[in-house]
């Protein structure tokens, strides 16, 4: 691999879990970018790195994830879904 390509690869790397961390809707842990970077890169590099984009898109493609992505983000989408009844309930 050339110097430019792993330099293009760090920087797509970083921004897909930069994506994650800070996407609002989907709060990802460090497991979620972990397990989902790759799958970032894999399905979603177009939209990089435009993170509302990145996120539609891997909800998207959410049937193409590896099974470790997909656990995670089912289990922070629930998580996210409980706290957002929990809220709604104290209301």
């Amino acid at each position: 691999m050339t110097r430019y390509q792993t330099i293009a690869t760090l920087f797509a790397v970083t921004t897909a879990a930069l994506a994650f961390q800070t996407s609002p809707g989907l709060s990802f842990s460090s497991e979620a970018q972990q397990m989902c970077s790759g799958d970032a890169m894999r399905l979603c590099s177009s939209e990089i790195p435009d993170i509302p984009r990145i996120r539609a898109c891997m909800v998207q493609k959410k049937a193409q994830v590896s099974p470790g992505c997909r656990a995670v983000m089912d289990r922070e989408h629930a998580a996210a879904t409980g706290s957002r009844k929990r809220e709604a309930t104290a209301q």
